[in-house]
């Protein structure tokens, strides 16, 4: 296992990690010792000899490691004749070499100060490692990465250019190239990467500008383009990202994925979080690949003898978890872990084997004896619990459980199916009066059974939901009216009433016959007084706005000296100004996602007809209420399911009393002990009524003696206020 300090190395330099392995590995070679392991500067640069007591036929592949640095080298064929394990150098960039042996193969292991790449060669019986200059933690902006060396002599055209999105939002470049010798090299520059793909031709239809922005990666455009004997192909991502690349045989890859900082990983990376390395590998036999993942992890991997083949794999700075992921995809391998140990094999005799297993413990359960268990249930009904288990919809009708049972046999009539936790040989009771679930079926079950009822069996969480209704109005009100009448009792009198009109002709008025009639003595019926206005328009109080106040009078006559003649004027006026407001709190409790309703009002009575014709009386609500359904989210805020009903009684109509509605019906999710207005209603009404006669209303200050005026203002406001608060298992409510 890598210590904390090496894990940490690797998530600042991990990114720089190159392994190379050269290309020929044969199968058998003879037994050859080391003799010894010497290190010395030449110029600057650390050589290491490795004394071998024959000569190699060829140049052993190896690898390097970034975090911690190491260099490792195989040597098949070769035993430790050194007599020891370890070898101190401490000179340079070296500090020690290890030298492992397994069978008949041998590992030489240096220990760097910091990473570095090598190139090895033969020298009669000595094996020649020249360590390179030692890689730079960071590289520079701008800096070419060669992440595969250029082999093909002649340029060769790329087959094909493609793009996907990966399921976590990654967009990936995918180029199908003619060989595994192209050479490719990867740049950063500025916000975007550019990617050379050496000695190379662009046939015509891929020289384009696609531009990818639908997918929803971070990348928007790629541009590919000839560039002398290479191809260039530019990416252009937006916002924070990271990329990888890798090859498969002819395919390379280029990944950019949204940058996902994760303070509790190492190594950041979109479902991957193994430390980073780097792989170089020509036709290298898979079990070899694996080893030496396994030699770089620490775990245990065991391979199945159907592993077979080889493969062509160039990685750059990929956590380790997703280059075995890509070298099992690339050969239709899978793996099955166990602890520290990792099952290599063909997806085929994966699910074989896996399906054997599961087979036998099928057998196994028909075999098994059956053993009775009681569970003691303290929150849920046994009787819902027994239903569940043998696949009924919890809630629905079934057996009665009252001191009896409900059988697992099957599911009772009447009741909904579902899935049957209990095995086929398993049977529930159910006892209502001590509230006890009593379960025979095989051990296994029995210990799934315990664990749910252990989740479940648990106090329900309650909610305090509590509910303010501020309702708030403001009415205004002025209304003006006039009444103007006549009078000559003139003819009453013994004179002669009216006025002279020309001869023997007379004018008089009246607000109507009778009035005319009497004042010219034609009859004898005094029609009052009040019934001699010929304009008669009193102040309109007929609004709501004046709450049913009555227009205050005053009344003006002008008479002549002898009292038979009179001009009658009376003014009505009413001013109303009204503010109001009303607090309803209505509050209740209940547990989670469970339905509460509280309400408080009065039932007004109306008259119904019935079939007969006849007529009943029935009632109808009037109330406040306030119906909730709670549900508690896993953070602690609260979903309210809402429906407040604000009804009060208006006016009376000959068929009963109208009802005033105000009704909201919402979803809101609040946080516990937070405040939030579900609903408001704002409305204001402006009116001006005016009722003239006809042309005299309107002449100049006079036309006032004609007419009435009007002017209401109305002013309401509702507001809904929902405080929700989570009561605690001892908390008292108050």
């Amino acid at each position: 296992m890598k210590t904390l300090q090496e894990n940490k190395a690797m998530g600042r330099s991990g990114l720089l990690g190159v392994a190379f392995a050269l290309l020929c590995a044969p199968a058998a070679w003879a037994q050859t010792q080391i003799r010894a392991i010497n290190s010395s500067q030449q110029a600057g640069v650390d050589v290491v000899r490795i004394e071998l007591s024959e000569p190699l036929p060829a140049v052993p592949t190896g690898f390097t490691v970034q975090t911690p640095p190491r260099i490792a080298i195989d040597l098949p064929g070769v035993v430790n004749g050194i007599g020891r394990n370890l070898v101190d150098i401490n000179q340079g960039n070296l500090r020690s070499a290890n030298v492992a042996q397994a069978g008949d193969r041998s590992r030489v292991v240096l220990n760097l100060r910091q990473a570095s790449n090598y190139s090895a060669k033969l020298e009669g019986n000595a094996l020649v490692l020249v360590l390179n200059a030692a890689v730079a933690a960071v590289q520079a902006p701008g800096e070419p990465v060669h992440f595969a060396q250029s082999l093909n002599a002649a340029p060769q055209p790329l087959r094909d250019i493609d793009f996907r999105r990966g399921a976590d939002g990654a967009g990936r470049v995918i180029v199908n190239l003619p060989s595994n010798q192209v050479g490719v090299d990867i740049q950063q520059q500025g916000q975007g990467l550019v990617v050379e793909f050496l000695r190379s031709s662009l046939p015509e239809n891929l020289r384009r500008k696609v531009d990818v922005t639908d997918f929803g990666t971070p990348v928007q455009l790629i541009t590919t383009t000839q560039s002398g004997d290479r191809v260039r192909m530019i990416v252009e991502p937006k916002g924070n990202w990271e990329h990888s690349a890798y090859q498969s045989d002819n395919q390379f890859v280029l990944e950019v994925r949204p940058q996902k900082v994760d303070p509790n990983k190492l190594t950041q990376g979109p479902g991957y979080a193994g430390d980073k390395l780097s792989l170089n590998f020509q036709n290298i036999e898979v079990r070899a690949l694996l080893q030496v993942i396994a030699d770089f992890t620490n775990f245990n991997v065991v391979t199945s003898d159907t592993v077979t083949g080889s493969v062509t794999l160039r990685l750059k700075d990929v956590p380790w978890d997703q280059a075995l992921d890509i070298i099992m995809q690339a050969k239709g391998l899978g793996l099955k872990k166990s602890g520290n140990v990792l099952w290599i094999a063909p997806k085929d005799e994966l699910a074989t084997k896996e399906k054997l297993d599961l087979e036998a413990k099928a057998a196994i359960a028909q075999l098994e004896p059956v053993r009775t268990q009681s569970f003691q249930l303290n929150y849920v009904k046994a009787e819902e619990i027994a239903k569940g288990l043998t696949g009924q919809s919890i809630g629905t009708g079934g057996n009665s459980a009252s001191g009896g049972s409900n059988s697992g046999g099957g599911s009772s009539g009447g009741a909904g199916t579902g899935t049957r936790i209990l095995s086929p040989r398993g049977s529930v009771i159910s006892e209502a009066r001590t509230n006890q679930l009593f379960v025979s079926d095989i051990p296994s079950k029995l210990e799934e059974i315990q664990a749910m009822i252990a989740k479940i069996d648990i106090p329900v969480r309650q909610v305090l939901i509590e509910a303010r209704i501020v309702e708030a109005n403001d009415r205004f009100g002025r209304a003006l009216g006039v009444k103007l009448g006549g009078y000559d009792a003139r003819g009453q009198s013994g004179g002669v009433p009216g006025y002279n009109v020309g001869g023997s002709n007379y004018l008089t008025l009246g607000s109507n016959y009778n009035l005319v009639g009497w004042q010219t003595r034609q009859t004898a019926t005094d029609p009052g007084y009040n019934n001699t206005n010929f304009v008669n328009l009193p102040a309109n109080t007929s609004s709501d706005s004046f709450a049913g106040a009555v227009a205050q009078t005053v009344a003006v006559s002008l008479f002549s000296a002898t009292a038979n003649r009179f001009l009658n004027l009376e003014l009505s006026a009413l001013e109303s100004d009204g503010k109001g407001k009303v607090v309803s709190s209505p509050r209740v409790i209940t547990a989670d996602q469970v339905k509460a309703l509280i309400e408080q009002g009065e039932e007004l009575p109306y008259q119904v007809a019935t079939a007969s014709g006849a007529t009943s009386i029935a009632f109808r609500k009037a109330n406040l209420k306030l119906e909730v359904t709670p549900q508690i989210t896993p953070e602690g805020s609260v979903i309210l399911n809402v429906d407040v009903n604000k009804d009060s009684r208006g006016t009376l109509t000959p068929q009963g009393y109208a009802i005033n509605t105000k009704h909201v019906q919402t979803q809101v999710l609040v946080e516990n002990g937070g405040t939030v207005v579900i609903g408001g209603i704002y409305t204001q009404d402006e009116g001006e009524t005016i009722n003239k006669v006809p042309l005299l209303g309107d002449v100049p200050f006079v036309g006032n003696l004609f007419k009435n005026k009007t002017r209401t203002t109305s002013k309401t406001e509702l507001l809904i206020f929902l405080t929700p608060k989570v009561v605690s298992e001892r908390a008292a409510v108050r």
